[in-house]
């Protein structure tokens, strides 16, 4: 398989890893677009949201459980933060590998409700 977070996730790419548990890797991103900017993904190959069923849907649950976890640690949980994922090319997913940005420690810029 040629996907970059797959390639993260051995080990093959390096990665400034903040968190990796049995199902989930979170790592810095390398272009990031706030002060507190984490990828979290899954371990397991799920291409986007589009590829969710009931049978991979938990590693979701517990990727959100990482997220507020890992907010806590990075001091962003009271200020507060975002995550946000794409899914497919019009909405600007790059990597196709389902990955969420966490994303905090400013004034986020685009406010959405």
């Amino acid at each position: 398989m040629d996907c970059v977070f797959c390639k993260i996730i051995s080990g093959e790419i390096p990665s400034k890893k903040v968190y990796e548990d049995e199902s989930v890797y979170a790592f810095y991103d390398i272009s990031p677009m706030a002060p507190v900017h984490v990828l979290i993904v899954p371990k397991m190959h799920i291409a986007s949201v589009n590829e969710v069923t009931s049978e991979n849907s938990a590693v979701i649950a517990h990727i959100y459980e990482v997220a507020a976890k890992l907010a806590k640690e990075l001091g962003i949980a009271e200020s507060g933060y975002r995550i946000v994922t794409n899914c497919g090319k019009n909405a600007g997913q790059t990597v196709f590998h389902l990955h969420f940005h966490l994303l905090g420690g400013t004034q986020l810029k685009i406010e959405m409700c």
